[in-house]
């Protein structure tokens, strides 16, 4: 027994020390938005105040456009994944692009509340401040069910919609980011809070593209230094709390605005046959598959999709 128990102590031993090598040498400390804002936050790039938050937002192109685009990106993300879209829209159409809460530069609403019926509100608060009454809200993902859910709560206000491999049903995926595992691991996620391997991320990135050879250093650097922003590494597992549910998912049948739903073939995340689904479920919809995409195809192939955006828009 004293044989065992030594040897059982050395052993918890040695995996403390590896644990605390690991800690140095991945530590990764929250970063103020300061550090941040010089390399992530040049022109057009603005700040309002909603909610407690300092918002950070990009709006560009023609004030007297009658319909705006609000641009929503996925989890983990920011509004530098639609910088394609961006360029490639703004001289005829007026864009707004947005750090929803938790992500990006905004960072965590102030009381912890990440359900998505908040996001829906905090979009209305958005629209308000910006002097939009009518919009085209375009999803990515968890920007999606932000999307749908402004719609069914404020369906007055936004005239077309147009879907990206977008959150709408119960979650059924064939492959999931490490770094979102990590984030629904009670143990790990609090971890997770004060280190971060840049290969975890690099890794992530690359789950989610189609063709993983596309994801650059610059690319891994912008999602890397940005899940740094203090606050977005704590509320990345409150929000995971919140997912869609057959319930929720029921409702999607009573959108009836003009919908343009675009889709990654590859898609591992949010696999195509949600895009059926969704073209099943909103009446007159319209449905386009990009087989050699993944999950981001605005930001993979951002001129091919954005070229289709712009067909269903005209």
């Amino acid at each position: 027994m004293r044989t065992f128990l030594k040897w059982l102590g050395r052993g918890i031993l040695a995996l403390l020390l590896v644990f605390a090598c690991l800690v140095v040498a991945y530590w990764a400390p929250d970063r103020s938005v300061d550090e941040l804002k010089a390399r992530w936050a040049p022109s057009p790039s603005q700040f309002v105040a909603l909610e407690g938050m300092s918002v950070h937002l990009r709006d560009e192109g023609p004030r007297d456009d009658p319909s705006p685009l609000l641009l929503l990106h996925g989890t983990s993300s920011s509004l530098h994944t639609w910088e394609g879209w961006t360029a490639a829209l703004r001289a005829r159409h007026r864009v707004i692009s947005v750090d929803l809460p938790g992500y990006g530069l905004t960072g965590p609403f102030p009381d912890g509340d990440y359900r998505a019926t908040h996001y829906a509100r905090f979009i209305g608060e958005l629209l308000d401040e910006r002097g939009v009454k009518h919009a085209v809200l375009v999803g990515n993902s968890f920007g999606g069910q932000v999307a749908l859910e402004t719609v069914l709560l404020q369906p007055e206000r936004v005239d077309k919609l147009i879907l990206v491999d977008a959150l709408g049903y119960p979650p059924d995926p064939t492959s999931v980011p490490i770094g979102f595992r990590i984030a629904r691991m009670p143990v790990l996620n609090r971890l997770m809070q004060f280190v971060l391997p840049r290969r975890l991320v690099e890794d992530s990135v690359r789950n989610v593209y189609g063709d993983p050879a596309k994801v650059t250093p610059a690319l891994v650097d912008r999602y890397y230094d940005l899940t740094l922003r203090a606050g977005n590494r704590a509320s990345l597992p409150e929000r995971f709390k919140h997912q869609p549910t057959i319930e929720s998912a029921r409702r999607i049948a009573t959108i009836t605005q003009p919908t343009l739903i675009l889709w990654g073939g590859r898609d591992r995340l949010i696999p195509p046959d949600n895009a059926k689904r969704f073209r099943h479920d909103i009446a007159g919809s319209r449905l386009l598959m990009f087989p050699a995409l993944g999950h981001v195809p605005q930001e993979e192939d951002p001129a091919a999709t954005v070229a289709a955006a712009e067909a269903f828009l005209e």
